[in-house]
């Protein structure tokens, strides 16, 4: 149960992190889940881990994290789209 617990916790610190930077989470409720994580993990390197926590996550950090996350991502994805539609036009 606590593995359901996570997982839950997890993909709600993710959406909130798209939501919050008006940035689509590439994957859906997966693409959530695991920005949810690596935000928590990413959140707790840089902050540590204090604040409240729910479902094993520091959830300050981890949303914070996940913010920087969502927008390292959005700003790769939109730099390799560019890069994609300047290849196809010659």
């Amino acid at each position: 149960m606590e593995i359901l617990w996570m997982l839950i916790v997890g993909g709600i610190i993710g959406w909130l992190a798209g939501l919050i930077t008006g940035r689509n989470v590439p994957g859906g409720i997966i693409g959530n889940i695991i920005a949810g994580f690596i935000g928590a993990w990413l959140g707790g390197l840089i902050l540590g881990d204090w604040g409240p926590i729910i479902g094993g996550f520091a959830i300050i950090p981890a949303i914070i994290g996940s913010i920087i996350l969502v927008l390292v991502v959005s700003f790769i994805l939109r730099k390799m789209g560019q890069k994609n539609n300047h290849s196809h036009q010659a």
